[in-house]
């Protein structure tokens, strides 16, 4: 029979065993993970818990390992020597890793949160920095508090070099709280269609120092977030995409007005219904208001899905307008102006 004792006593051999028994259960973890509860969370309504796994998969494989390794070096009557270090080493690498998870996941769940909102389309960067910004500052103090470091003289040398950092930074931490104070009074979100001081494009994104807009030309904006806090903001948006779009026409003083509005309705509620990006149940309107030099003016008023969508409406719309009064012989008159010798 054979002596296992020998090789149980052995503190090498037992090390070697537990780190590998470590690395064994992290792979078994990470198969789980991949084959199993992927598998399970695949079937619910919600993309969170697939998110979440894939963050914890790696850092929880990472952790398991470090424990195995921590554990078997502690075995080793060596380790005595270096226990204070290893000790140290050990709990600050715990505490970052443990500090990157929950970040992780909380900036997985500020995200969720965000898009499930109606006004959110994209979610703004902003408030996930400042969520993961905090927790590594609590877990740096976690940290030093575990070392005995008194925090409070750092603390006020802090607030004294962070006066003196705010006088410096004035400009910098003015857009800072103006973009937190946009995010959360929401006048704007990202994907909204606003115009600003004659600017108008899309909200790209909300940043730390500013708003990126990014216009129909293709070209990116750049706007300071406390300008434009304090700026006064026509957003398309806010309410819904949906929009009135206003063609002014005109037609002759001796047009049958009747005969007019027949037709201009007839052609305004086909271009709604036939065009792309036009409120298909929308019902035109016209609306006859000005003895003008040459032309009884009127207003048609037609409802496009979103800003942009209203360029191709008025245009289709003209086009199939002019081809309908021609076909109707109903007049468009140019300016006149008699000259009285």
């Amino acid at each position: 029979m054979v002596n296992l004792y020998p090789l149980i006593n052995n503190e090498y051999l037992r090390a070697a065993v537990i780190f590998l028994s470590a690395l064994l259960f992290s792979k078994i973890f990470l198969y789980v993970i991949k084959n199993y509860l992927k598998k399970i969370t695949r079937h619910t309504k919600t993309e969170v818990d697939d998110l979440i796994i894939n963050i914890v998969a790696a850092p929880s494989y990472f952790l398991i390992i470090f424990l195995g390794l921590y554990t078997a070096i502690k075995t080793l009557s060596l380790s005595e020597r270096y226990a204070v270090w290893i000790d140290s080493i050990s709990y600050v690498v715990i505490a970052l890793l443990i500090t990157f998870l929950i970040s992780r996941i909380l900036t997985v769940l500020i995200s969720h949160w965000l898009k499930v909102q109606k006004r959110f389309e994209k979610t703004p960067q902003l408030i996930s920095k400042i969520a993961t910004v905090i927790l590594y500052i609590i877990a740096i103090l976690i940290i030093l508090s575990h070392f005995q470091v008194e925090i409070t003289p750092m603390i006020t040398a802090l607030g004294v070099g962070g006066l003196a950092v705010g006088l410096a930074l004035q400009n910098t931490l003015s857009n800072l709280f103006a973009g937190l104070h946009i995010i959360s009074d929401r006048p704007v979100n990202v994907g909204d269609f606003i115009e600003v001081n004659g600017t108008s494009g899309f909200v790209e994104d909300i940043g730390w120092r500013s708003t990126r807009l990014k216009t129909r030309q293709n070209n990116m904006i750049i706007i300071p977030n406390s300008k434009l806090a304090e700026s006064t903001i026509l957003n398309y948006y806010l309410q819904e995409q949906e929009l009135s779009v206003s063609v002014e026409c005109g037609v002759a003083y001796g047009s049958n007005l009747e005969k007019v509005e027949k037709a201009t309705f007839d052609v305004a509620k086909k271009i709604q219904k036939s065009v792309a990006g036009a409120v298909k149940e929308f019902e035109p309107t016209i609306r006859f208001h000005t003895f003008a030099d040459s032309n009884i003016n009127f207003t048609v008023s037609l409802r496009a899905k979103t800003f942009d969508d209203k360029y191709l409406l008025v245009h289709e719309f003209i086009k199939a307008l002019k081809e309908r009064y021609d076909k109707e012989k109903i007049e468009i008159s140019w300016p006149v102006r008699k000259i009285v010798k």
